[in-house]
C-alpha cells in the first residue's frame, strides 16, 4: 500500500512532506519536535495536523497488517482465489476486510454447520443454482438418512436452507450494501424499561434517524440502556433491506427459487440483520466516541492555555465545614510562606469566624496579598460568602474560584506529599489552589486529564484513546509554552517532547544536586542521551544562563542561526537579554527576509520564528489570551431573575451548549440554540472554555439547580 499517496490525497498535502513526516516518525522523533522545529521539512503542519496524519498511518498500518495475515490464513486454508485476493487488495476499510474472511472464519456450532455435518450441502448449492427445470421434493430425498438426523425430505430441505442462509448472511457485498442503507435510513427507537422517573425520560418514547443522531444523545441513549433504564432497538426500512438480499441471490422462474427466498428471509430476520444491528449501534457509538474525545480534548487545550495570573502573592483557601478552611500563603512563585485554618463555615460560629477574619486580615497586612483562590467544592459557598464580606476591609484584593475541590485534593495529596511532607492533604490542597490561579497549566498537568471535567460522558468513553489524546493535548500545550528547567515539577518535565517520567525525574534529582545553568547543561542529566535532548532542548528555558538563547524557544541547533542573524542585523547576543530585541523585526523587513534566509541558509520558516523569539525572548502566548475574572462580590441563585445581565466565564463546552459560571456556585446552561442569531454547528464554533462572556438570565429552577442562560438578548 502507497501511504505517502493515500495520506497525501486525504488531507491535501504535498508528497514529500507527508514522506518527510512518515521518515521522521519512525525515526523516533515526538510530534511537537517536528511541528516546531522541522518546518521547512512538513511544509508547516502544525501539532493537530501532525496527530491526525500520525494517526491515520497507524491506521493504514494495522489495515495492511491485517490484510496479510487475511490473506495468508486463506492461502494456508485453500480458499484464496484470485478473485478473492483482488477484493481483499481493493478493502479501503478493516470491515470490508472482515466481511471478506467472515465466510471462511472458524464458527461456533451453528444451524449451518449442523446441516454440513449431516451431508446436507450439496443440496444447498443445487438449489442455489436455480436450474429452469428440476424437482426440489426428489433431489431432496436423495438426502433423506435417518442415522444422520435427516428423516424426510422437507428435513433435508430444511437443513439447506441453513446452510444458504448463513451463506447470504456472510456474504460481504450484501452486508455492504445493507450496513450503507441502514447508516443513511435506519432509525434509532428508544422505550422506557421501567416504570420510574429518571435522567432518561425524555428518551422514553424516542426514535430519530440514523444519520442524525448527535453525539450525545448517542451517549446518553447508551447510558440509559445499560443502567436499564432504555430499550433501544434500530429500525430498518425492512421492505428494501429485504429486496436486496433477495435480488442478490434469488433466480426466479426456477423450481428452486422459493427455497432460496425463503432463505434469504430466514437469513435477514436471524443473521444479517441482528449482525449488522450490532454493528450500526457500534459504529455510533464509535463516531460518538470520536466526537466526544474532540470537544473534550478542545476544551481541555483551552483549559490548559488559560492565562496565569502572574506577580500576586495569593492566599489558596481550600474550604471545609467540620475540620475548618485550610488556608495557605505563596508568593508570586509559588514558594509557601504561611499556613492556617479558618473556622468561618458552621453557622453562628461567630467566635470562630472573628478569629478568621483576624488571620486573614493579619496574613494580607504581613504578606501584601492581592489575590485569593478558593476551591470550588464543598463548602465553597460559604467561604465564598465570607471572603466577600472581608473585601471592604482589604483594598486591592480580590478573589477567584480556581478549580474542583476534588481535582484539587487528588493533585495535592498525591503529588504534593514530597514536596510539603508536614502538610495534611488539605494543606497542600490549599497551596495547589492558589498555585493553580498562579499557573493552571503547571498545576493541571499534576491531575488525570480525565478527572478535570471538561468533557461529556467522559466515563463511558473508550479510555485507551480518550487517555491517547488527552495527553497528546497536554503535551501540546506545555511544548507551546515551554518549561523553565530550573523550577519546574517533575510532572511538568515528563511532558515535555522526548523527556517521559523517568527521565523528568532524573533531571530533578541532577538540578537540586548541580543545579542547571545552562542547556549544554541537561547533556550531563544521566540517561538523556543525544535523541533526547534533541528533542527536549528548545522547549526547556533556562532563564538565568550566561547564554541569552538559553531563555528563548530557539533550539541549539540554531544558535549559530541565530547569532549570524543578530550580527548582520547590527545586533550581539548579549542584545537580547532586557527584554529582548523590538525593532529586529523591522531591521529584517528593511533588509529583506527572503534575502536575509538565502544569505545565512536558514529556512524562511526558521528565520521566522527565530526573528519571533529574538524580538521577544520567553514570550509566553497565554498572556495574549483575556485574564480570568477576579470577584469583589457575591451572588446567589435568588439573587437571580430573568432578563439579568451577567458577565460569566465558560467552563464546559459540550456538543448541546455551554455552561457559564457566573458566580453563584452553579453554572448555567446557554444551549446552542441561544448563542448566536445565526445557525451554528457546534458551540465551538462560538464559545471556548475561559472565554468571558456576557449573558442573559432566561430561568432559573433553585429545586433542580438549573439556570438557563443566552448569549443574544431577548431570545428565550
Amino acid at each position: 500500500m502507497d501511504f505517502v499517496s493515500i495520506l497525501a490525497k486525504e488531507f491535501s498535502l504535498k508528497p514529500e512532506h507527508v514522506q518527510a513526516v512518515i521518515e521522521m516518525l519512525d525515526a523516533g522523533n515526538t510530534i511537537p519536535f517536528i511541528a516546531r522545529y522541522r518546518k521547512e521539512r512538513t511544509g508547516s503542519m502544525d501539532d493537530q495536523l501532525l496527530r491526525e496524519l500520525a494517526e491515520r498511518l497507524e491506521y493504514l498500518r494495522n489495515l495492511e497488517k491485517r490484510r496479510d495475515e487475511i490473506e495468508k490464513t486463506l492461502d494456508e486454508m485453500g480458499v484464496l482465489t484470485d478473485e478473492l485476493k483482488v477484493q481483499l487488495a481493493k478493502a479501503q476499510t478493516l470491515a470490508e476486510l472482515e466481511d471478506l474472511y467472515r465466510p471462511f472464519r472458524p464458527k461456533r456450532r451453528t444451524r449451518a454447520t449442523i446441516a454440513k455435518e449431516r451431508g446436507l450441502e450439496p443440496l444447498a448449492l443445487w438449489l442455489l443454482l436455480q436450474l429452469p427445470k428440476g424437482d426440489v421434493q426428489a433431489e431432496a430425498a436423495k438426502y433423506v438418512n435417518k442415522e444422520k438426523e435427516v428423516p424426510d425430505a422437507e428435513a433435508a430441505l430444511a437443513g439447506a436452507r441453513d446452510i444458504l442462509a448463513e451463506q447470504v448472511s456472510d456474504d460481504a457485498a450484501v452486508r455492504k450494501e445493507i450496513r450503507e442503507t441502514l447508516l443513511r435510513e435506519g432509525v434509532i427507537e428508544t422505550k422506557a424499561a421501567k416504570e420510574e422517573d429518571s435522567v432518561y425520560s425524555m428518551y422514553y418514547d424516542y426514535k430519530e434517524p440514523v444519520p442524525k443522531m448527535a453525539a450525545h444523545r448517542i451517549l446518553a441513549i447508551n447510558r440509559g440502556e445499560r443502567e436499564e433504564f432504555l430499550k433501544v432497538t434500530l429500525t430498518p426500512p425492512e421492505g428494501k433491506c429485504l429486496l436486496s438480499v433477495k435480488n442478490a441471490f434469488v433466480r426466479p422462474g426456477s423450481p428452486a427459487s422459493q427455497q432460496v427466498e425463503e432463505a434469504c428471509e430466514d437469513a435477514w430476520e436471524r443473521l444479517l440483520f441482528p449482525s449488522l444491528e450490532r454493528e450500526i449501534r457500534n459504529e455510533l457509538t464509535d463516531r460518538a466516541n470520536e466526537q466526544a474525545i474532540k470537544v473534550f480534548s478542545q476544551n481541555l487545550h483551552q483549559l490548559l492555555l488559560q492565562p496565569p495570573i502572574k506577580g500576586k502573592v495569593t492566599l489558596g483557601v481550600d474550604p471545609g465545614f467540620r475540620t475548618g478552611c485550610k488556608l495557605a500563603v505563596i508568593d508570586e512563585n509559588g514558594k509557601v510562606l504561611d499556613t492556617g485554618v479558618g473556622h468561618f463555615t458552621l453557622p453562628g460560629a461567630e467566635a470562630g469566624k472573628a478569629a478568621a477574619a483576624k488571620l486573614i486580615k493579619g496574613f494580607v497586612k504581613k504578606y501584601g496579598i492581592t489575590a485569593i483562590a478558593i476551591g470550588n467544592g464543598t463548602a465553597s459557598r460559604e467561604s465564598e460568602q465570607f471572603i466577600a464580606s472581608l473585601l471592604p476591609d482589604l483594598p486591592g484584593v480580590a478573589y477567584v474560584i480556581v478549580s474542583e475541590a476534588g481535582a484539587s485534593v487528588y493533585s495535592a495529596s498525591k503529588l504534593a506529599a514530597a514536596e510539603f511532607p508536614d502538610f495534611d492533604v488539605t494543606q497542600r490542597s490549599a497551596v495547589s489552589i492558589a498555585r493553580r490561579m498562579q499557573d493552571p497549566l503547571a498545576e493541571l498537568v499534576k491531575i488525570d486529564p480525565k478527572a478535570i471535567g471538561v468533557g461529556q460522558y467522559q466515563h463511558d468513553l473508550k479510555q485507551n484513546e480518550l487517555t491517547a489524546a488527552l495527553d497528546g493535548v497536554v503535551e501540546q500545550c506545555v511544548n507551546l509554552v515551554g518549561v523553565e528547567v530550573s523550577t519546574a515539577s517533575a510532572e511538568l518535565l515528563s511532558h515535555v517532547a522526548g523527556i517521559g517520567p523517568a527521565l523528568a525525574k532524573n533531571i530533578v534529582a541532577y538540578r537540586e544536586e548541580n543545579g542547571i545553568p545552562s542547556r549544554a547543561a541537561l547533556k550531563k542529566v544521566p540517561k538523556l542521551g543525544p535523541k533526547a535532548f534533541e528533542q527536549c532542548a528548545g522547549f526547556l528555558r533556562v532563564m538565568d544562563s550566561k547564554n541569552p538563547l538559553d531563555a528563548t524557544a530557539v533550539h541549539p541547533e540554531s544558535y549559530d542561526a541565530a547569532k549570524a542573524v543578530l550580527s548582520t542585523l547590527g545586533y550581539e547576543a548579549k542584545d537580547v537579554k532586557n527584554g529582548g530585541l523590538p525593532g529586529i523585526a523591522l531591521k529584517a523587513k528593511e533588509y529583506g527576509v527572503e534575502k536575509l534566509a538565502k544569505e545565512l541558509d536558514i529556512g524562511l520558516p526558521t528565520l521566522n520564528d527565530i526573528l519571533s523569539e529574538l524580538q521577544k525572548p520567553g514570550r509566553d502566548p497565554r498572556d495574549e489570551l483575556p485574564k480570568p475574572v477576579l470577584r469583589t462580590d457575591v451572588l446567589d441563585m435568588k439573587d437571580l431573575q430573568p432578563g439579568m445581565e451577567l458577565t460569566g466565564t465558560v467552563r464546559n463546552v459540550i456538543d448541546f451548549g455551554a455552561f457559564v459560571d457566573i458566580g453563584v456556585h452553579q453554572d448555567g446552561l446557554v444551549h446552542i440554540s441561544r448563542m448566536a442569531d445565526r445557525f451554528i454547528r457546534h458551540p465551538s464554533e462560538v464559545v471556548k472554555v475561559g472565554d468571558i462572556v456576557k449573558v442573559w438570565v432566561v430561568s432559573v429552577d433553585e429545586k433542580k439547580k438549573r439556570i438557563a442562560l443566552t448569549m443574544v438578548k431577548g431570545k428565550e
